[in-house]
């Protein structure tokens, strides 16, 4: 007799109703575990990345920081060219880097619309950006891979000037390696929370990943990125 419709311990025959009762438990086990060795297999995956990339481990006192935020320093890094591209903004234009020649830009390449600390920091720098003059720089520029239509509520929302970019498509963030150092890593889309200093010749002045692992970060008080920002430019005091 089939050993589905009968009891593995008493012999009796089983109902239809208990059939299905048992085949539904069994596919709900079966589902269980195989999502089980999924998730296990990621976080494998995600530890072996983080131990054999040495980018992904960089903090303050490795990259010669002088805050007090750990952070990494991805590729294209200091000395390279900044890969040029050109993204709608939410002032209503369409913003080329290859257009800034003569200015310092920093760009910030952060999580988009589910990080608000990503935006509180972004409202810390405009208010404060009388010191990042200061240091030389002429601009700040934000970017996200959300939806400009969501981005401009947002930026609306949040009472912000500066203008932000929609990186839709994230062609841009993977050409700055930038879902390496994000909170969603494997699905190779989001930034995490980044900056690059692109100077007035094009080239990388500075790059600074602060949301990559083990930390993951998500706001970095403007002290620590200014302190970060002029040992870089060699003008600490």
């Amino acid at each position: 007799m089939n050993t589905r419709t009968v009891d593995a311990h008493t012999g009796k025959r089983l109902s239809k109703k208990e059939r299905i009762r048992r085949a539904r438990r069994s596919k709900t086990i079966r589902r269980t575990l195989t999502w089980s060795a999924v998730a296990f297999a990621g976080v494998a995956v995600l530890a072996l990345a983080f131990f054999t990339n040495p980018q992904q481990r960089g903090s303050a006192g490795d990259t010669g920081g002088g805050g007090s935020y750990s952070f990494a320093v991805g590729s294209p890094g200091p000395g390279e060219s900044a890969p040029d591209f050109t993204l709608a903004s939410t002032d209503g234009s369409a913003f080329s880097l290859s257009e800034t020649r003569g200015e310092d830009v920093l760009l910030f390449f952060q999580e988009g619309l589910g990080c608000q600390p990503c935006w509180e920091n972004m409202k810390e720098i405009e208010a404060r950006m009388d010191e990042f003059e200061a240091l030389g720089i002429d601009r700040v520029l934000t970017v996200t891979t959300d939806p400009m239509r969501f981005t401009k509520e947002k930026v609306s929302a949040e009472g912000l000037r500066f203008p932000v970019l929609a990186d839709e498509t994230s062609d841009v963030s993977r050409a700055y390696d930038m879902p390496r150092y994000g909170m969603h890593a494997m699905d190779n889309a989001k930034p995490g929370h980044s900056f690059v200093l692109v100077n007035a010749d094009g080239a990388i002045d500075w790059r600074a990943d602060y949301g990559g692992a083990p930390d993951y970060t998500m706001y970095v008080p403007v002290d620590d990125m200014l302190a970060d920002l002029r040992v870089a430019l060699g003008t600490q005091t």
